[in-house]
């Protein structure tokens, strides 16, 4: 990326896409966002509104996408829906936003004459995996509508890729969190969730017997694994890569990190039967990242979380 070229994010206006985009802003980029808002939330962009350029669609109209993917050379895909559980509920509507509308993307990216497409993929595509950590040799094993979506992005790269020489590179996200993720939403990720119940004083629910093992990654290591893929060259195009925390810790040890930070008494956690589509543990091994993008992590957990209590507490409406 050269400074004062154009970016697009699809999906702009969401935690990841809005952490994006205010870090490229940052290094002198210009920024467009394509998002529709039916999860992104424009309060993440209101700060930066007069220095960003808004289309307001749907990735799965090709004419929309086009139009947004006009003079971007570099375009990093991040719309999606990304619940599990809503993916279960409705899978054609996921199929259709995650699947074909990353097929728009990748289209209109070979028409317009894109020279990188960045994409974000998911560790829900491994499944339950017959070994930790996971790595980008082993097959995937999806178990829920959304990580085949995701599986069907990271196939669509590697073809157009291959097929027409563009340049992708797909990251596959573990379990992101930090500022700007919301906790409102029926399908709002477990941090923010507990984040917010332990500040309320209110019981967090866990799904599960809260020993499942997640990778958690901090929202700021995510932008950074974006900007390396955007600029990577060589062996590392065509292909996928993940991208984690590095330092796994289980449900129950999350919580109790958050209520460690969070002054005063908070009510046990509720326990209830694992949701439909949901991993049992989640663990990553970035040496490929590390080796062709030179990524590393460079927040700890206890640090990303701290941050997101002092995000969330200043946000708290």
């Amino acid at each position: 990326m050269r400074t004062g070229e154009r970016c697009l994010i699809t999906g702009g206006a969401g935690f990841i896409g809005s952490s994006l985009a205010h870090t490229l802003l940052e290094r002198g980029m210009k920024v467009r966002i394509l998002d529709n808002f039916s999860t992104g939330r424009r309060e993440n962009l209101a700060d930066i509104a007069g220095d960003i350029e808004i289309v307001e669609g749907d990735i799965r109209s090709s004419e929309t996408v086009h139009h947004a993917v006009a003079d971007a050379p570099t375009i990093f895909h991040e719309a999606a829906l990304p619940s599990v559980t809503r993916s279960v509920a409705d899978p054609m509507t996921t199929h259709e936003t995650n699947a074909t509308g990353t097929l728009n993307v990748m289209i209109a990216a070979r028409d317009t004459g894109a020279e990188r497409v960045v994409f974000a993929s998911s560790s829900s595509i491994y499944g339950d995996a017959e070994r930790l950590p996971v790595d980008e040799t082993m097959a995937p094993r999806p178990i829920s509508p959304y990580a085949v979506s995701k599986l069907a992005g990271e196939g669509f790269l590697a073809a157009f890729h291959n097929s027409y020489g563009l340049p992708t590179v797909a990251l596959r996200y573990f379990n992101v969190f930090g500022p700007r993720q919301d906790p409102a939403s029926e399908y709002a990720a477990v941090v923010p969730k507990f984040v917010q119940a332990t500040l309320q004083g209110k019981p967090s629910t866990i799904f599960g017997d809260g020993n499942q093992l997640r990778d958690f990654t901090f929202i700021g290591d995510v932008v950074r694994a974006n900007l390396l893929a955007a600029e990577a060259e060589g062996d590392a195009l065509g292909r996928t890569f993940n991208i984690a925390g590095g330092d796994p810790h289980t449900v129950n040890e999350l919580l109790a990190t958050i209520r460690e930070q969070v002054p005063g008494d908070s009510p046990e956690p509720i326990y209830k039967d694992p949701r439909v589509g949901d991993i049992r543990s989640s663990h990553a091994s970035i040496d490929a990242a590390k080796a062709a993008l030179s990524y590393a992590p460079e927040v700890s957990f206890a640090e990303g979380v701290a941050a997101t209590i002092t995000w969330l507490t200043a946000n708290a409406s």
